[in-house]
Formats: C-alpha cells, structure tokens, sequence
C-alpha cells in the first residue's frame, strides 16, 4: 500500500515514494493493474526471481475477484481479505499479545461491514472526503479537532537507516551469497544506487529484499 507518511515520518522521501508509485502505473491497462501496482513495493516482483512467475493470488486471479460495483468497492473488497488480515490485523495482534492485551476491532463488527459494503460509494466520499458517514456520526459526540487531523502511524526511518546506521548491514544482505542464490542481483543493485543517490526513495523495495535474506539465513537456505 501507500507508505507509512504520518506527521513523524512525512517529508522530502515520503512525497518521492508517492511520485514513484503514481509515475509506475501510468502505462497500467486497467484499473484493477494499477491497484495491483500500487499494492506491490516492487512494481515487477517476477524480475527478481530467475525464471519466476506470479502466483495465482486474489490480486492477480480474476477468476477469483468479488463480484462490484467498481474499482473502489473492487480496492476495498481485496484489501478486506488480503492487506487487512494479512498485514494491519496480524500486526495488532502481535502487538497486543506481547504485553498479554486481547485486542478488539469494533468496527469490524459483521453488522458494520455489511452495512458499509452496502452504501454507495457517493455516500462514502463526499468532496474528496472519505469515510463521510463516520465523520458525522462522530461530529456528534467528538471534537472536530481529534477526528479532522493527519493520520499519526508507527513508521520505522527505513530510508535514513539504509542510507546511514544500517548501510553496511543492509549491503551484507542485499548483495550476499545468500540473495545471489535465489535472486537477480542486477535491479537490486540499481534500487540501491538510486536510494544512495538520491533519484528514488526504494526504501521499501530494498528492505523487502533484506528481509527475505535474514528469513532465508535463519533458516539454513542458500548455504
């Protein structure tokens, strides 16, 4: 998805990150490609992987895609059964669990769900507004103030950490035997370049990579 740009980690690299995305959808032949972009770090992930191709998933199956109105509903139907349980909830979860805390998601009530799958989208958005019938329902009983106000998420400095403290690291990884193993080192090399020259913000595409090498390593492969 868009990156994590709340207040604390918004900036210069953050807005580079939103330009890239929306520059690499521009030749998409559908609506449906350019969310499936979106969605992806990588906009080709199949050119890391030798001889690699997608897998059959909900986001490039369409066999298996809801029946919608459009490609908003479209957009919210996928990312209710992939991104939200997948990555959003699975996060809470671990963070709860941690400190022996049962966390609960009130508006993932089904009754909720239901209902807002079943407005329309012109009474969701309003003016570029989102989520417009929550915000009145709120305007009741919340100050305007806490509810019209800049998202605040828990991103991590990933850009300044491959760039400084975590430089040496992060090239261990990204260019080790272990990625050579089951990578092609060659776009991963030119994200670096770009990240460490300051054409592109490919934070995320890189960290993605570092990631499968500790998985990798800690479990023995490419060794």
């Amino acid at each position: 998805m868009w990156p994590d740009c709340s207040r604390r980690t918004a900036g210069r690299g953050c807005f580079g990150l939103k330009i890239a995305k929306v520059a690499g959808v521009a030749d998409a032949d559908s609506e449906q490609e350019v969310y499936n972009r979106l969605v992806s770090h990588w906009q080709d992930p199949t050119a890391l992987v030798p001889g690699g191709s997608e897998p059959p998933t909900m986001h490039s199956s369409p066999s298996r895609w809801p029946r919608t109105a459009g490609i908003v509903e479209h957009m919210a139907a996928i990312g209710a059964v992939t991104y939200l349980p997948d990555d959003v909830l699975a996060k809470v979860d671990r963070a709860t669990m941690s400190v022996s805390l049962e966390g609960r998601i009130p508006l993932l009530d089904r009754d909720i769900v239901e209902f807002a799958a079943s407005l329309p989208t012109g009474h969701k958005q309003r003016g570029g507004v989102g989520k417009w019938p929550l915000r009145q329902v709120l305007a009741r009983y919340v100050p305007v103030e806490l509810v019209e106000r800049p998202k605040s998420g828990f991103g991590v400095p990933i850009e300044s950490w491959i760039r400084g403290p975590l430089r040496d690291w992060a090239a261990d990884h990204l260019f080790g035997a272990t990625t050579a193993a089951f990578l092609d080192v060659g776009p991963i090399r030119k994200a670096w370049d770009d990240h460490h020259s300051g054409r592109r913000n490919t934070a995320y595409e890189l960290w993605d990579v570092i990631m499968f090498s500790v998985w990798a390593e800690s479990h023995g492969a490419g060794s």
